[in-house]
């Protein structure tokens, strides 16, 4: 599998990250087993670029994904973790999390200080049974935006300086915010989710143009878009945006996998190929849950996709046509 250096650093990604949400137990119950033959199963398929949390699962993510890890050579993978929630201790009292299907064992505490990103770090690499990540993102920082920018940037900053982490971003959905923080400061990568996709191109107003100028990558996650590209037809009840789908994505959804079905193309192959068209989108980043998940993701992302299915999309007005190829 193809690999990408992140920005100016020297830090390279899989362009086929794996997204470690799903592991924290997001939307349903996941044992230890089944995340440990998706993790095998993303290594088998050519996978190197693992993605966590302390947020995915109250750190369930965290301690999966390093259990998985420990066992391999350190130079042959790249990890990235986040920070922005500390995870204080509390008695679960037979609660689950509110966000992720586990033991209510923690809670979380926002917190992009750098005394909190510090902490943060250091309870994610004991969690991980790790001695360094290679990539730290502030994490949804769009309710505490000008905290993240005035501290918790400088720390990660200070963390690179000193050889502590290879690369920092920022992961988040507003391409506003993330466009500010790539104008404004010295970062190597920003983690997009969902606004550069097949159904969402807000990042081509700011976001890209800003990174193609600063020398700033981006990984593109969320690119089924909540599941509605997920599939080669859009299923009842598709989900798009964390909500069913309004009947204007649905009919927008099917027109395109017309067009990807007239090429020998399924929708997901076409979603996650897109992404990449872009000379600033260095991987996208997909969020498994089971090994039979992965290896249906891995084969499907190592398909070729035919120039003529974007060349379709464009002139049926699909797509933008400020979307590019890679040059």
């Amino acid at each position: 599998m193809r690999t990408n250096r992140l920005g100016r650093s020297t830090v390279e990604v899989t362009e086929l990250g794996f997204g470690g949400g799903p592991l924290g137990g997001l939307f349903e119950p996941l044992d230890d087993d089944t995340a440990a033959g998706a993790l095998a199963a993303a290594w088998e398929g050519g996978i190197r670029y693992f993605d966590t949390a302390p947020h995915y699962g109250i750190g369930h993510s965290e301690r999966r994904i390093g259990d998985f890890l420990r066992d391999r050579p350190r130079e042959e993978y790249t990890l990235s973790t986040k920070v922005g929630r500390v995870l204080v201790p509390q008695d679960p009292q037979g609660r689950t999390d509110e966000s992720f299907q586990v033991p209510a064992t923690h809670r979380r505490v926002r917190d992009f200080s750098r005394d909190g990103v510090l902490r943060s770090v250091e309870d994610s690499l004991a969690r991980m049974g790790a001695d360094r990540v290679d990539v730290l993102f502030l994490h949804d920082a769009e309710k505490c935006f000008e905290d993240a920018l005035r501290h918790g940037y400088p720390a990660l900053a200070e963390l690179r300086s000193q050889g502590v982490v290879g690369a920092i971003g920022a992961g988040m959905h507003h391409t506003g915010m993330l466009t500010r923080l790539v104008r404004e400061t010295d970062v190597d990568v920003v983690m997009l989710a969902g606004r550069y996709t097949l159904l969402d191109h807000s990042a081509l107003d700011d976001l890209l143009p800003a990174c193609a100028g600063r020398g700033v990558s981006v990984l593109a996650a969320a690119v089924f878009n909540s599941g509605i590209l997920a599939e080669p037809r859009p299923a009842d009840g598709a989900r798009y945006e964390y909500a069913p789908a309004p009947p204007d994505v649905l009919r927008r959804v099917h027109r395109i996998a017309d067009v990807c079905e007239a090429h020998g193309v399924t929708l997901p192959q076409a979603a996650m190929a897109f992404p990449l068209r872009h000379p600033v989108v260095a991987g996208v980043v997909l969020g498994m849950r089971s090994a039979g998940e992965v290896r249906r993701d891995t084969e499907a992302f190592g398909a070729g996709v035919p120039e003529g299915l974007w060349t379709d999309l464009r002139e049926q007005g699909l797509i933008d046509e400020r979307a590019q190829a890679p040059g």
